[in-house]
């Protein structure tokens, strides 16, 4: 089977379609141009029938039981292990990602697919206590009902998966609307998997669309009740202002502006490895993550040692074609993104920044960059650069560190190196994230842990208990077991 060939259409009512809109969107390979496939834009009409058709699904998924549930996600999961490295060509093919990180991104989706099998059995309730005597009052754990799930194109099968398969195993219908530049990764090829596992036909349906032929359909549309949503802030605010005038609950994974931060206390190992981590949270996947550390803070205490270990490794990066096992750094997603981080490092420069590393872009290729003596007003320090471009910044104390850290209207993640593992500790919990590792990449995600940001990397929250918050709610019943007496 070609992905790109049979993939690359609507799934609706677990049926592959073409869409009926007047216009195709063209899914490229970013590195060389090439032509993956053409997809007819889905219309209104066929938001409509994928909602509606989760609608007639969801009510016998739901009293399925778990035990069923479980077995169509232990299914889709050895589909996913016996397709891995497909599915890892497909999404070098379609993201311009190198293999490794492909790999790596279908290994940590089935690692939430295995933890999706486990939520399963965890929608329990309990018994309350009344005030009233005779009364029993029982609260289950129900499914919401139906999911849009609108996901970005840097990570789409992982983060796509992070809701589809947790959704689905609590009692949920899901509709997917992927990234335009990640069709079939992050849309046609969930579909598959699921559709080989057994599920029954209307569960979960993909609409590859654009806000240009469907408006706010997506969200505005009645049988929804939730929306989950990675991507951009400004884009999210969006996505949270129409799901809140419709009284829609919606899960926000948004930017970030992350720091990694080098304290003064590091010996020659530790440097090394804060080196190593701090090339890898900058520069994987071009720097298109939204926990990538745009920002590398470096007490001056160590600054000159570990800036010329930090640009030695820089220097050794590799761009280029992302299927040579040999390159660091392929393309980022399309010439707007490429013309727009070239942009960004000139404004710097006029205002008086220093480059380091001065990357040349050619192409879709954006050479990596590295930026110092930034002037505090730059809008560069407190935005996210979705690319490879690193800004090095001095500080003084620990105290000065929080302060350049927390300024910035992002608080998605980030990372703290230090030889004293609970100083790390202590600065961390100074910092306004959603998360931040200590000794570690400012990159991390954990199917058992909470992840999300704060202020405006978004509210939402996804990762073990979060996730069944997520898409379950609440209901109570109760039972008067003896007559009750009313005043009047």
């Amino acid at each position: 089977m070609s992905f790109f060939t049979d993939l690359a259409r609507q799934y609706v009512d677990g049926e592959w379609r073409t869409g009926s809109g007047s216009w195709d969107i063209i899914d490229f390979n970013p590195y060389n141009g090439e032509k993956l496939a053409s997809l007819t834009v889905a219309t209104r009409a066929e938001v409509d029938a994928a909602y509606r058709a989760a609608e007639r699904a969801q009510p016998a998924w739901a009293a399925a039981g778990p035990y069923e549930r479980r077995r169509v996600l232990e299914r889709a999961l050895r589909i996913t292990e016996g397709l891995a490295g497909e599915i890892a060509e497909a999404a070098v093919e379609e993201l311009g990602c190198t293999r490794s990180k492909a790999l790596h991104e279908v290994h940590l989706a089935g690692e939430f697919l295995r933890e999706a099998i486990h939520l399963a059995m965890r929608t329990e309730g309990h018994i309350a206590p009344s005030t009233d005597q005779g009364r029993e009052n029982r609260v289950y754990r129900v499914p919401v009902g139906v999911v849009a799930v609108i996901s970005p194109f840097n990570f789409p099968f992982l983060i796509t998966m992070k809701s589809v398969a947790p959704a689905l195993a609590l009692g949920n219908a899901v509709v997917i609307k992927p990234n335009q530049n990640s069709p079939v990764v992050g849309g046609g090829l969930i579909a598959r998997i699921f559709a080989e596992a057994g599920l029954p036909a209307g569960l979960l349906n993909v609409v590859v669309t654009d806000i240009a032929e469907v408006g706010d359909a997506l969200l505005e549309h009645p049988v929804p009740a939730v929306v989950s949503f990675a991507g951009s802030d400004r884009v999210g605010r969006h996505v949270a202002a129409v799901a809140a005038s419709h009284l829609k609950r919606s899960v926000l994974e948004l930017s970030g502006n992350s720091a990694l931060v080098v304290l003064d206390d590091l010996d020659e190992e530790g440097l090394e490895y804060a080196v190593d981590a701090a090339v890898f949270s900058r520069y994987v996947y071009q720097g298109q993550v939204c926990m990538a550390a745009n920002r590398i803070l470096v007490d001056r205490r160590v600054r000159d040692a570990f800036t010329e270990r930090f640009l030695d490794r820089v220097r050794a990066l590799r761009t280029g074609d992302p299927r040579d096992p040999g390159v660091h750094i392929g393309p980022v997603i399309n010439d707007f993104q490429a013309e727009a981080l070239t942009n960004l490092v000139e404004q710097a420069l006029a205002e008086g920044a220093t480059a380091l590393v001065r990357g040349r872009t050619v192409g879709n290729l954006v050479e990596p960059t590295v930026l110092t003596d930034l002037p505090a007003s730059s809008p560069l320090l407190r935005q996210e650069i979705f690319g490879p471009v690193a800004l090095l910044i001095p500080f003084e104390g620990e105290d000065e560190a929080v302060a350049l850290v927390n300024d910035t209207p992002y608080g998605l993640s980030g990372a703290v190196h230090t030889a004293d593992a609970e100083r790390g500790v202590a600065f961390a919990r100074r910092v306004d994230t959603g998360m931040f590792h200590v000794n570690d990449s400012t990159i991390q995600d954990d199917p058992l842990v909470a992840y999300g940001g704060q202020k405006y990397s978004g509210p939402g929250r996804l990762g073990g208990e979060a996730t069944v918050e997520a898409f379950t709610t609440w209901k109570w019943i109760s039972v008067q077991r003896q007559r009750h007496p009313f005043p009047f």
